[in-house]
């Protein structure tokens, strides 16, 4: 069992592509699935990820502040303002304009611990921005969205602070909990998350290109141009910025991973709740979650293969 379990968590990228592709062939293969159904597995990913986090995580926004503000400032200045770039550049219909904001305002994705690990990134760091950019969501998000796309949408700002805390916050807190007061269980369920996260995480991607399998047909390419400008621009300008301030190469690796890879399921769900009269909304989260996993695993490689000739 273990071993399947590496292989999945190992091969998440093409788990989550496979599945995509399914979905968008066969829909039938997942709208039995209510696009309701996001939140609750949204909710069992990050559960998992309280399981893993430990105090020495936080210990870290603690003994490397600035380390941790500057991923945290890069992660919500740099994504934001890439995705309102894109916006006005390829002069986006307003629903997919709503989907890409939405995207670039979401926390670090936790695939980008992972994906820092592969590269030999500083991977402490790296889990560090990832639990501060996620505790900072519910109040950081709700704001840049507002900001951003409040002259296009209605934005229900409290609302969706609301979602984020039930989504992401209470989940990982009971993780916590968890950890804290049945840790022999934690310790034998841990091995098995990753490979789990990775296939709720296709579950989410499936539940969303199947419910707008239509939509993404006639905007698809469109979609997929900017998802994947948006992500490349997040990497680079990550890196850019840590060689910048003259950081050690894994603080750069770890930065670039970080900034470039986001919690897109959460702006997925995000849009189906608080943006119901936007269907296509959905879709660049959707795209955005198969595309940076791929990415990310393209890049450890590089980043493996250029740090082995220096």
């Amino acid at each position: 069992m273990k071993g399947v379990c590496d292989f999945i968590a190992r091969w998440m990228g093409v788990l989550v592509l496979l599945v995509a592709v399914l979905s968008m062939v066969v829909p039938a293969s997942f709208t039995w699935i209510s696009t309701w159904a996001i939140n609750p597995l949204l909710g069992v990913i990050m559960f998992g990820m309280g399981l893993t986090l430990s105090p020495r995580d936080f210990r870290v926004v603690l003994s490397r502040p600035r380390d941790v503000l500057l991923g945290c400032l890069a992660q919500f200045v740099v994504m934001p303002s890439i995705a309102w770039l894109l916006v006005k550049g390829f002069s986006l219909p307003t629903e997919l304009a709503v989907g890409v904001i939405l995207v670039g305002c979401c926390p670090g994705g936790t695939a980008s611990n992972v994906i820092t690990y592969l590269a030999k990134g500083d991977l402490a760091l790296s889990v560090g921005m990832t639990a501060a950019s996620t505790l900072l969501a519910p109040f950081v998000t709700p704001l840049l969205v507002w900001l951003l796309a409040g002259t296009m949408v209605d934005v229900d700002t409290i609302g969706m602070l609301q979602s984020i805390f039930y989504v992401v916050i209470a989940p990982i807190a009971c993780g916590l909990l968890c950890q804290r007061f049945i840790p022999s269980l934690t310790r034998r369920v841990m091995p098995y998350l990753p490979a789990f996260s990775s296939v709720v995480i296709a579950f989410v991607v499936g539940i969303v290109v199947a419910h707008n399998a239509g939509k993404l047909m006639t905007a698809g390419l469109l979609v997929i141009a900017v998802v994947i400008i948006h992500n490349l621009l997040g990497l680079a300008l990550g890196y850019a910025l840590g060689r910048l301030l003259r950081l050690q190469r894994p603080k750069c690796i770890a930065l670039s991973i970080e900034v470039g890879m986001q919690n897109s399921g959460l702006a997925s769900s995000m849009a189906v709740l608080h943006f119901a009269a936007y269907p296509l909304a959905a879709i660049p989260g959707a795209v955005f979650s198969v595309w940076h996993n791929i990415s990310g695993a393209l890049a450890a490689k590089l980043f493996q293969s250029t740090g082995k000739r220096q």
